[in-house]
């Protein structure tokens, strides 16, 4: 991965660690499926007027709408609902790198190399960690719950990766499949009543929430995502979002006074080991050294003699 895209992929890191805490305070007021919907029709309206459709992409730009938006989305929002708090849920949610690789080698046959296994093992360590040291209290339903958002997640990033679609239209694209069916789901889970009276009373947390999810976390962190996606291999992108609980983390210590533990660092310290790993940071860095030392002794030109002797 170029250094470029490397840069980009974590820029998209430090936008989704800090959209677990807009979407907390969106679910205090809203239902959270109704909160998803109104986070998608920002997506979709009036980008859709002036993106053109993927033709002939209909399926993939289905199978990503259904998993990568809706199906994640609807379940993490829920599971916070539940009491699953924003740090936690950023790091349980990063579970998607695993399913993602699975998935990978399952439907495209693309076969993780033995950095990426590694690295993905790491992270996978990292998580366990944290996941130790914070799970007490939490119901455990919602843990299910944001798994299962996870596990859509992966096998959205998948879809996107043989979707042969821009970036772009992708994400305004596969988002016009959400609104429609989450919002029935909510008239049925949440009941028309209290739909009705979270459209009559919108707070500013919702609108602060909607504004920053839609804007931020998808149209420029997906837009980035799955760019990046059709650039490189699943198994190399998704462990990226190991680095997403270190960004949610900590910005929910330094917003809400949510002091990290010691499981938190140590594990977060493995997170970040484990994505220098897998995107062959240090490899790159020991190879440039190499490099270095054979330009030094054999010169430029590869004669044998030094630069400047």
């Amino acid at each position: 991965m170029s250094v470029r895209d490397v840069f980009i992929a974590l820029g998209v890191v430090v936008l989704w660690g800090i959209n677990f805490l807009f979407i907390d305070l969106g679910v205090q007021d809203w239902p959270p499926l109704l909160l998803v919907v109104a986070r998608f029709l920002v997506v979709v309206f009036p980008a859709v007027f002036f993106v053109p459709f993927p033709r002939g992409r209909f399926a993939r730009v289905l199978l990503v709408g259904l998993f990568m938006s809706a199906g994640q989305f609807g379940l993490l929002y829920i599971a916070m609902s539940l009491g699953l708090p924003p740090g936690l849920a950023s790091i349980l949610l990063q579970m998607q790198a695993v399913f993602t690789t699975v998935v990978a080698v399952i439907v495209l046959r693309e076969w993780p190399r033995a950095r990426t296994v590694i690295g993905i093992l790491i992270g996978v360590a990292g998580l366990a960690v944290i996941i130790a040291g914070r799970t007490a209290g939490v119901p455990a339903i919602a843990v299910v719950v944001v798994l299962g958002a996870a596990l859509s997640w992966g096998i959205g990033n998948v879809a996107a990766r043989g979707a042969g679609v821009g970036g772009v239209s992708l994400t305004i694209w596969s988002a016009t499949v959400v609104p429609i069916p989450l919002f029935v789901l909510s008239l049925v889970i949440d009941g028309p009543a209290a739909v009705g009276t979270a459209l009559a009373n919108p707070t500013w947390g919702v609108v602060a929430s909607t504004a920053y999810t839609a804007v931020c976390a998808s149209l420029i962190g997906y837009v980035a995502w799955n760019t990046l996606l059709g650039r490189y291999a699943a198994a190399e992108v998704a462990p990226f979002t190991l680095l997403v609980p270190v960004v949610g983390v900590t910005s929910a210590w330094v917003v809400k006074g949510d002091v990290p533990t010691v499981a938190e660092v140590a594990g977060g310290c493995l997170l970040l080991l484990g994505v220098a790993v897998t995107t062959g940071i240090l490899g790159r860095r020991r190879t440039q050294k190499r490099q270095g030392r054979t330009q030094i002794e054999c010169g430029p030109d590869g004669s044998g003699e030094p630069e400047g002797s």
